[in-house]
């Protein structure tokens, strides 16, 4: 990005003040609490996870890294992107979970494509019935 042009580099004002508020709703939030993380990759989360972990009692998993906790819950994803170098990871959050008496929910269905265009032929179908072949959608 732009960041690569300038010297110093550093965050503003407003992510600071978003930052603030984003603790404050944390540390002083009503209980129960929830927490919905998406996006795509595990690798880029695990950190929030974990500490989300330690401070809500729910946390909705959503966006292209299901299919990495549903690899680790050991269910057939078919050719669905998945981060194989994070499955272990995805396991030891759903551990720490358990350990917390914390929930992690995930999809109970998915939109499931034979390839990825817009033509493609789609379905929903249960978490634990992606065919051999179909790709998770997001």
């Amino acid at each position: 990005g732009v960041t690569k042009f300038l010297s110093p580099a550093v965050s503003g004002f407003l992510l600071a003040k978003e930052l603030e508020y984003l603790d404050g709703a944390i540390q002083n939030g009503e209980k129960p609490m929830a927490a919905i993380v998406g996006g795509s990759k595990v690798s880029s989360k695990i950190t929030v996870l974990n500490a989300l972990l330690d401070k809500c009692d729910k946390i909705i998993i959503g966006g292209g890294m299901v299919f990495t906790f549903l690899k680790a819950k050991g269910l057939n994803v078919g050719t669905s992107l998945v981060e194989d170098d994070f499955v272990e990871t995805a396991k030891e959050v759903m551990a720490k979970a358990e350990e917390l008496g914390k929930q992690i929910l995930l999809p109970s269905d998915i939109v499931v494509a034979d390839a990825f265009a817009a033509d493609a032929n789609t379905q929903i179908v249960p978490v634990d019935a992606i065919p051999d072949g179909w790709m998770g959608l997001d």
